[in-house]
């Protein structure tokens, strides 16, 4: 593994150990050229995923963009980090047991829309608001009437 201080890649474990409810391995690394401490992430990959985009490009499955999106929705809410992390996983490997490697990224977007509406309902909001493209005050307020039940008025 390549040190993200010095470019050596000569770097040494000094520590390993489950994270992610045994999901993946966290290693603590040394450079003995620099003496920087980093650490990295081991996770099972099943198979190479191509997320093929609304305008028909292809790019590769990248686990961290779909976590940098969840966390920019999730921001200030009250989520536990393991919880993230748990679902973020749960997420991946649905992606992979469809069978597929090529994926729409309109089933990617709705895969999380679902599992973020069962966390938080705020961070839902958030990531439709961009995934959705709202561009108007009109179209939150369409949105959240989707998302309401519908509650009839007592009559008096």
């Amino acid at each position: 593994m390549r040190c993200p201080f010095c470019g050596n890649v000569d770097t040494q474990v000094k520590d390993s150990r489950p994270a992610e409810d045994h999901v993946a391995i966290r290693r603590r690394r040394f450079c003995p050229a620099c003496g920087g401490r980093f650490t990295t992430y081991e996770r099972v990959q099943l198979r190479d995923l191509v997320v093929i985009k609304s305008n028909g490009r292809r790019e590769d499955f990248d686990r961290d963009k779909l976590e940098r999106a969840i966390r920019i929705a999730l921001q200030k809410r009250p989520v536990e980090p393991e919880r993230v992390d748990q679902m973020i996983s749960g997420i991946v490997r649905r992606l992979e047991s469809m069978g597929e490697t090529d994926i729409q990224s309109q089933i990617i977007g709705d895969i999380v829309m679902e599992s973020l509406a069962r966390i938080d309902t705020v961070a839902y909001v958030r990531f439709a608001s961009v995934y959705k493209n709202f561009q108007a005050a009109d179209d939150f307020e369409k949105f959240m009437e989707e998302m309401r039940p519908d509650i009839k008025p007592e009559e008096t």
